[in-house]
């Protein structure tokens, strides 16, 4: 009976600890919020609800701005504001850009993957970094580096999607995709052959899981109370979490070591082509403060922006093209029309920038992809300072303000009544491409903090493309599938894209 008492009053012990942590977070989230202040936006829900849509979170989202343009969420702390007005976007991102910060609060949810890197630092960091990067891509011999790896790639990835078709198989588009680009930022980001494309390398196939999986259990931060705590037990999500962290590390930290004991047989050259390389030379004027977790931190940023953008952003596009088949075909008479005659052998090769320059239609759907498929469904900033948004709404201190990119590309009032349909031709005017303004087009962001690598994501993207479209047309495997994204930082198709390749007769 003693037994039985002290189970039950263990129970209610927890039920009431229960309790009462549940009532200080609600409490806490409804405490100070100006919730019925019409000066405030709207609020839709607590940070908490979000766990019911996550799964069709950026849809869910793109329902609630068509109501209402600029929203909130509250939370225990502060509130996320979420926004589609291009005219508030240009008053975060650029007008008061020194008003708006990444923000403690992103800065704890990323920091386990990010680390110290571009995406997440603020102030000196952030600086220091977009400076030595901008002059990293700047460079000719990073552009010229860059252009010779996409070719090579491209091929294998020609050859590789090849055996698919011949057997008539049907492959995963986004897992090959996947790979084709963590072997061309591997390449370039650390000058590496990984060879992962061919599944030459099972280390990296581990570490390509690894890092995608650390993307989706960090998202899913934003909408877990209780992260924090299981951090500290080390239990859940947050014990897979450090599993892939570890393995992340140590993967990187053996391609550091290695690549600083080749560069110290090689110091008779300077002009170094990798971007590992240069950040290395870079640091040996600063080693106490660019050591090597602030090195890994470093080419963890680059590998999310190398790698899932622009293989997400091609997993798209083929499911848009296999959606319109038409405009699939006119990009391939494009290709044709650009090249001439094509001789397989050196069709890779004569992939130059010329030649890119002139695929306007290419460069239109590409551009359409990203309108109605961000990389980065939603990204954002943290108010330093009490302010007052274009549209007239008041943000307090600490508030996060967010554009909602893919709610965005939805957006009637943002790009007309057909703005859900898939138009490359919206983009151009007589036949030449026409950029939109970056705060109505929002895909690589804006202001001082606009991504530095737009047109290496586009050079990459387009040597891919034009190889895939030459030699194959593309199917879906199911046509009845509901194909959608997995919520996380960048927007992975969920399951994988699963194509017919048939060979075209060149």
């Amino acid at each position: 009976m003693d037994i039985v008492i002290h189970i039950f009053n263990l129970i209610a012990f927890w039920l009431l600890f229960l309790f009462i942590i549940l009532s200080f977070f609600i409490l806490k989230t409804y405490t100070g919020k100006s919730i019925n202040d019409p000066t405030y936006p709207p609020v839709d829900g607590t940070v908490f609800s979000r766990v019911f849509y996550f799964k069709r979170f950026y849809d869910y989202q793109t329902e609630v701005a068509r109501k209402q343009p600029t929203f909130r969420v509250i939370s225990p702390a502060y509130s996320h504001i979420y926004t589609t007005d291009t005219r508030n976007i240009e008053h975060v991102l650029k007008s008061n850009f020194n008003k708006y910060s990444k923000g403690v609060y992103n800065q704890h949810v990323m920091t386990s993957l990010f680390g110290q890197g571009i995406f997440v630092v603020d102030g000196d960091k952030w600086r220091q970094q977009r400076k030595l990067s901008s002059f990293e891509f700047s460079t000719r011999v990073l552009r010229d580096f860059s252009c010779g790896v996409f070719r090579t790639n491209s091929a294998k990835l020609v050859k590789v999607v090849s055996e698919f078709a011949v057997a008539g198989l049907v492959l995963d588009m986004q897992e090959i995709l996947m790979r084709c680009t963590l072997d061309s930022i591997f390449k370039v980001g650390f000058g590496v052959d990984l060879n992962c494309l061919e599944g030459s390398s099972k280390e990296g196939t581990e570490f390509m899981k690894a890092f995608d999986e650390s993307n989706a259990l960090v998202y899913w931060r934003y909408v877990d109370p209780f992260w924090k705590l299981k951090r500290f037990f080390n239990i859940g999500s947050e014990a897979s979490l450090n599993k892939n962290i570890k393995i992340i590390d140590d993967f990187v930290h053996r391609l550091i070591t290695t690549k600083r004991n080749l560069m110290s047989l090689q110091q008779e050259s300077n002009d170094k082509e990798d971007i590992l390389s240069r950040f290395l030379l870079a640091s040996e004027k600063d080693p106490e403060q660019m050591n090597d977790k602030y090195l890994r931190d470093i080419i963890l940023n680059f590998m999310i922006a190398g790698k899932d953008t622009s293989a997400g952003t091609l997993s798209w596009f083929l499911y848009m093209l296999c959606k319109n088949p038409l405009i699939q075909e006119k990009l391939a008479q494009e290709v044709r029309d650009v090249f001439g005659n094509i001789i397989i052998d050196d069709f890779v090769t004569n992939l130059t920038d010329e030649k890119l320059e002139q695929m306007h239609y290419l460069h239109a759907a590409l551009t359409e992809t990203l309108r109605l498929y961000p990389a980065v469904p939603v990204d954002g900033r943290c108010a330093e300072m009490d302010d007052i948004l274009p549209d007239g709404f008041k943000v307090k201190k600490g508030d996060g303000v967010y554009y909602m990119a893919y709610a965005m590309g939805r957006m009637d009032y943002i790009w007309g009544d057909d703005a859900e349909e898939f138009r490359p031709e919206r983009w151009l005017r007589n036949g030449v491409f026409q950029p939109e303004s970056p705060f109505k087009f929002v895909a690589f962001h804006a202001g001082p903090r606009i991504c530095l690598g737009k047109d290496f994501a586009y050079r990459q993207m387009k040597i891919v493309s034009i190889a895939l479209l030459v030699f194959f047309r593309f199917k879906l495997a199911d046509e009845t599938k509901n194909v959608t994204y997995k919520t996380m930082f960048t927007l992975h198709i969920d399951g994988g894209l699963h194509l017919h390749a048939i060979s075209r007769k060149i």
